[in-house]
């Protein structure tokens, strides 16, 4: 069964509410944003004069030639003068870049810190939806985005836009109506051309943008999957998932690439049809005695220089077009409001001590299949309660709605009497610490994963925790010990071992509530026996919520809570469960024959 791609928004005409998204982030430095303003206009003015100069050297030296006694210092100066205004528009648009440079990088320095900090602040319901390929190349599709549209809006568009009106004046007021027309005409059907062709063409370029995110998509999931790949030696099925995506990208880009050719001759040959008119205009008024040879040059100068930015047109209107659609989709990530958020007057959690309180509590993560069904049951502060019971009973549920992954649909949660809807969930994390059932670490050392526990702890802080999770002798075995790398997602570790990471790590946290969902699962027998005493002895006068499957390790819990079916069956200690020779007891009793069955298999 193929895995769904990341959908790709459908761009289907320009929305410039982006600018108004983006202009806050720029408006912080207004005085940089008119000095690169002010560099603009200087060199539109600049390039606009560039010609006259041009004019004047053919025109002094065509004098010259006429009359061979003239001196050539004239013609020199005006050579000088063509060189330093050259030089001035190099120099002042290095300037204006240099300045709105500074303006961009840092928007999108803020707006990307922003959407990452936004991530993590939305829901656990949209991360476990989310996919992580196709959401990164719209995070840098946005990030992108924002820098084309201000290099390319604000140093291309605008300016050119600019320089057209200046010389369309400038030819109607000098040389005739008929040279502004057609400037005028020929420039608005180039125009006109390249939208109408870039407009056929975006569909290629959408269906390619949509391949390259689906494949993308395709080889992360894949990636990340990399030993479920191994087991069932799917490495071929996923080439060919991956080269099937990469075909669909290829056939767009060939025909990308075809609609390109057709929307650069278009601009070719009108290009050419207003360079022949107006040199010809200009031609026979230079036979006619109307215009010198150096108008001539002027013209033919002005022509190039308005088409030659123009030339690039369709490309720019394309990108700024699929730019405007990525800061949307960058924006609209922004948009997103977490299912789960804190109160208008949400309070600091005061943990003098730490009684949880589960009051009726009801849950379902759809409405149609209930999860959590009027739970109740109190943890003592100091104490320790363990709930057990089958796969799907709702145990580890508990655990996300202790850590408010998800709000109750009714009932209360509460700690030292605070419902935890009414707390800050910053502060109601920041006091609980957790041992999960799937331990997942960070690409970076042995050390620096055990770090992340507490990362302004010492080392001293960090290696007393290693001690005691009983990693010492695992990290003493490693080449490069605590600097040793464990992989993406701690792949290079065994599960046991990334549980006493987990566990060391939860250590130096030290918080006052601690969570175990199934933290010895991937233990043997002799570790578990040497993690337990260490859960023990951090867990002394904590409050402490264990989530089990092996009954042995939770047999000295003050509560333990039996569930099924999302309801607790029953309740009591270790002994009194036995007494009661009900669930519990066949639990007990079928985990302790399949122990003596290993014992005696393993003799």
């Amino acid at each position: 069964m193929r895995r769904s791609s990341y959908p790709e928004q459908e761009v289907t005409s320009i929305n410039w509410q982006a600018f108004k998204l983006i202009l806050p982030y720029l408006f912080e430095y207004k005085k940089r944003i008119a000095f690169a303003m002010l560099c603009l206009v200087f060199t539109k003015v600049a390039s606009v004069y560039l010609p006259f100069i041009l004019k004047d050297i053919v025109d002094t030296l065509d004098a010259n030639t006429a009359d061979n006694l003239k001196p050539l210092v004239v013609p020199l100066g005006l050579v000088a003068a063509y060189g330093l205004v050259r030089l001035s528009i190099v120099v002042l648009a290095e300037i204006r870049d240099t300045l709105f440079g500074r303006v961009t990088e840092r928007a999108i320095r803020r707006i990307g810190l922003n959407v990452f900090r936004h991530l993590h602040q939305l829901d656990l319901d949209f991360h476990l939806n989310r996919q992580t390929g196709g959401l990164s190349r719209d995070i840098d599709r946005g990030t992108s985005g924002i820098s084309f549209l201000m290099r390319f809006m604000i140093f291309n568009i605008v300016p050119t836009l600019l320089e057209i009106v200046m010389v369309v004046t400038i030819l109607f007021v000098n040389y005739g109506v008929w040279f502004a027309l057609i400037t005028l005409g020929s420039i608005s059907f180039y125009i006109a051309y390249s939208v109408y062709a870039t407009e056929l063409r975006t569909r290629y370029v959408r269906a390619a943008n949509q391949a390259d995110s689906s494949s993308n998509t395709r080889a992360i999931d894949s990636l990340l999957n990399y030993e479920t790949v191994k087991y069932f030696t799917n490495e071929e099925y996923e080439a060919q998932a991956y080269d099937q995506q990469l075909s669909t990208w290829e056939q767009a880009k060939i025909k990308n690439r075809l609609s390109l050719f057709a929307l650069n001759g278009g601009q070719a040959f009108i290009i050419a049809i207003a360079m022949t008119a107006m040199l010809a205009l200009a031609a026979i008024e230079v036979s006619n005695g109307n215009m010198t040879l150096g108008d001539f040059v002027l013209i033919n100068a002005f022509m190039m220089q308005l088409f030659m930015p123009l030339n690039f047109l369709g490309f720019v209107y394309r990108e700024i077009k699929g730019s405007l659609a990525n800061i949307e989709n960058l924006f609209a990530l922004l948009k997103k409001r977490p299912k789960v958020q804190d109160a208008d007057n949400a309070s600091e959690l005061n943990l003098s001590k730490a009684d949880i309180t589960f009051d009726n509590v009801h849950f379902a993560y759809d409405k149609k299949r209930p999860i959590i069904k009027g739970i109740s049951f109190k943890i003592h502060s100091g104490k320790k309660v363990a709930v057990v019971g089958t796969s799907g009973s709702g145990k580890s549920t508990l655990v996300k709605l202790l850590f408010r992954f998800y709000d109750v649909n009714s009932g209360n949660i509460t700690i030292n009497g605070q419902n935890i809807n009414q707390i800050t969930q910053h502060s109601l994390r920041l006091h609980i610490g957790i041992v999960p059932q799937d331990t997942v670490l960070f690409n970076d050392t042995l050390f620096a994963n055990v770090n992340y526990g507490n990362p302004d702890a010492s080392i001293e802080q960090v290696m007393q925790a290693i001690t005691m999770a009983h990693l010492t002798t695992f990290v003493e075995s490693l080449p490069d010990g605590i600097n040793t790398m464990v992989g993406e997602r701690g792949l290079k570790l065994s599960g046991g071992e990334k549980q006493r990471v987990a566990i060391a790590r939860t250590i130096l946290k030290n918080p006052q509530i601690l969570v175990f969902d199934e933290a010895t699962s991937s233990l043997d027998s002799h570790s578990e026996q040497a993690i337990l005493s260490a859960i023990n002895q951090v867990a002394k006068n904590r409050t402490s919520l264990v989530i089990a499957h092996r009954l042995s390790t939770i047999v000295d819990s003050d509560n333990i809570i039996v569930m099924s079916e999302g309801e607790i069956v029953e309740q009591g200690n270790h002994q009194q469960l036995l007494a009661l020779q009900g669930k519990y007891s066949k639990m007990w009793q079928l985990q302790q024959s399949k122990t003596l069955d290993t014992i005696i298999k393993s003799t």
